[in-house]
């Protein structure tokens, strides 16, 4: 049975760090659903893929923890982020931050890893326990060689915990950046008032019931939100700048507005390291590494 009151808690009235196109979708798709209104038709395209960085992958992937070759450790930062919880599927999975943060404990403690690839194709996900992760990412960048690796999209949330690392890959047709947060919020009120149905909300204490979708929302309390939701923005343009120095300033992340950069353009903007397909930079790194080694 799909636990439609866990989805709702996730998706709305809470600060997201998601691209907006991908919110729109979920809001589309799970919306009517959850809220218990006639389904929308979307149209999905695309699944989230994973094992792209070359292919004798598929011969030693292993769901029992971190994959390693060669002293290459590989962490998958794909789909949808959530704060807490276990992959659970390709083309409608997510990765939870819990699941990253104890990959990233168990690499860093292996001896015999030289290097990590955090392999990242995510349109985002939950604020709630992205800082902490991307602050663990950025601990192991200090301590072992890092490359992130977009398959194609590191967007938001995704794009923090990319830029934890010390270099970022982007294909030409991979797109980054969306520094900036969302937050979608439901007024069920005009439809309620041409079902016939009349909401009385019994609350003690006068913000209980602020965000509740039976009602508009008062202005002062939109207000209230979107300074809350300017105020993470700034703290996440703070920290990609400060995992980027001097690559990325605060100004130049805060001036992106939340856009999105697609390959060479994502250079350009400071927001990436390089251009190159996936394929090719597992063996550049493989190179790299046993030089410095050297």
């Amino acid at each position: 049975m799909t636990n439609y009151p866990e989805i709702a808690s996730r998706m709305f009235n809470t600060p997201l760090m998601l691209h907006p196109s991908k919110g729109d979708i979920i809001a589309r798709a799970f919306g009517p659903r959850v809220l218990g209104l006639p389904d929308v038709a979307v149209a999905v395209t695309g699944s989230e893929a994973m094992g792209l960085v070359g292919d004798p992958m598929g011969d030693w992937l292993s769901d029992d923890g971190p994959r390693e070759r060669n002293g290459i450790a590989f962490l998958d930062i794909e789909g949808s982020l959530v704060n807490k919880g276990k992959w659970i599927g390709k083309s409608s999975g997510m990765t939870s931050y819990e699941g990253i943060i104890s990959q990233a404990n168990a690499i860093e403690a292996d001896p015999s890893v030289r290097g990590v690839v955090l392999e990242v194709d995510s349109f985002g996900g939950e604020v709630t326990g992205a800082f902490d992760c991307a602050e663990r990412l950025f601990e192991l960048s200090k301590a072992k060689p890092t490359i992130a690796v977009l398959t194609d999209h590191a967007c938001s949330a995704g794009y923090l915990l990319a830029a934890a690392a010390r270099q970022i890959v982007i294909p030409a047709t991979g797109i980054c950046g969306s520094i900036g947060v969302i937050s979608m919020h439901v007024d069920m009120s005009a439809w309620l008032a041409k079902e016939g149905l009349n909401v009385t909300i019994l609350k003690a204490g006068a913000h209980k019931a602020d965000l509740n979708p039976y009602e508009p929302l008062p202005k002062e309390v939109v207000e209230r939100e979107l300074a809350e939701l300017e105020e993470l923005r700034v703290e996440f343009a703070t920290t990609v700048s400060r995992f980027r120095a001097g690559r990325l300033s605060l100004e130049s992340a805060l001036a992106t507005e939340a856009g999105v950069y697609r390959g060479q353009k994502a250079v350009e903007a400071g927001l990436a390291d390089a251009v190159a397909r996936p394929t090719q930079v597992l063996a550049a790194f493989e190179a790299e590494l046993s030089r410095t080694a050297g």
